[in-house]
């Protein structure tokens, strides 16, 4: 399996602004001046192995969305804004190669959030006819949800004027489902309004998608119920958008969590490599490369022997699973 990540910004799409990309542009410069780049393959070859990739690249600013990849039909989770740039790629992919591409999306929705959601009135594959869309979810007003947001006055085109064929399934926590060759499971999780984690498992391997989740004193408890759905998990998309201050105080109930813990449960879960997500849409560049090299610090001190692999997401990552 592999996972690719389309979005995954929280709350907000965040875009770049034109001072953050003179500033990319401005480092570049300056740290070409010791090379001699007379030939297009040199200049490529410097931005590809020696710009650290705070100035290359950027980590992005769609919301919530996360491609599972590696069987026939599609999964996905959540809506958010980078769903339209998957709908995008499935189309010019379709369109250029003229490749026989299935025409079945499962789509996993953790909460019915705006920033979860917020993608889909723009997915255009769910306005040509032919195509299947299966929207799963453990909230009971699913499919009203996704109706009323594209409701007038809010959006020009209402979700019956999709051609695609859409339906939407209600989930129970307490099951365990196969959809697509994998196996899912759900958690319900701290979060105003509820959110839920899922489990998918195939061929042995395990990954997890844990955002909008907040994780209180419980945590320390070593029968925690996220203790056992993380466990051994090659692969853990954990909320950290806040840091542990913001986690326990200002920003406490506010259904997020924290780097910081995010560590400590991949620790005591036995997980393999975790991937902090949900970034703050109000951090830059340079703020989330802090914030991910701090982690990886914290780390150290928190167990030095860990072999556990740590990543930040961003538009574009992705990993081998």
């Amino acid at each position: 399996m592999q996972v690719h990540f389309w979005g995954t910004r929280g709350s907000l799409p965040a875009s770049i602004t034109t001072g953050t990309i003179e500033t990319k542009i401005f480092k570049a410069i300056k740290m070409s001046q010791s090379y001699m780049l007379e030939s297009d393959e040199a200049i490529k070859s410097f931005i590809r192995t020696e710009l650290p990739f705070v100035v290359r690249a950027s980590f992005g600013g769609n919301t919530s969305c996360v491609e599972i990849k590696g069987q026939d039909e599609y999964i996905l989770c959540d809506a958010g804004t980078g769903l339209r740039d998957f709908g995008n790629y499935f189309m010019q992919t379709k369109l250029a190669d003229r490749k026989n591409l299935t025409n079945i999306f499962h789509i996993f929705i953790s909460h019915l959030h705006w920033d979860h959601i917020q993608g889909f009135p723009f997915f255009t594959p769910a306005f040509i006819p032919g195509n299947r869309i299966r929207i799963y979810g453990y909230h009971t007003d699913l499919e009203k949800t996704f109706i009323n947001q594209q409701n007038a006055p809010s959006f020009p085109f209402p979700l019956k004027a999709m051609r695609s064929d859409i339906s939407f399934h209600v989930m129970d926590p307490g099951k365990s489902y196969e959809i697509a060759g994998i196996n899912v499971t759900g958690i319900k999780q701290n979060h105003p309004g509820d959110s839920y984690g899922y489990c998918f498992i195939k061929a042995g391997k395990k990954i997890v998608y844990s955002t909008d989740s907040e994780h209180k004193e419980e945590a320390d408890d070593d029968n925690y119920e996220f203790i056992k759905f993380f466990r051994d998990a090659d692969l853990l998309i954990f909320d950290a958008q806040y840091s542990l201050l913001d986690a326990v105080d200002t920003k406490e109930n506010w259904g997020h969590s924290s780097n910081l813990l995010g560590v400590e449960l991949a620790v005591r879960s036995g997980v393999k490599r975790l991937c902090l997500f949900h970034s703050e849409h109000t951090h830059d560049d340079e703020s989330l490369n802090q914030f991910l090299n701090d982690t990886r610090e914290y780390l150290k001190i928190h167990d030095s022997s860990s072999s556990l692999e740590i990543h930040l997401a961003y538009d574009g990552m992705e990993l081998e699973i």
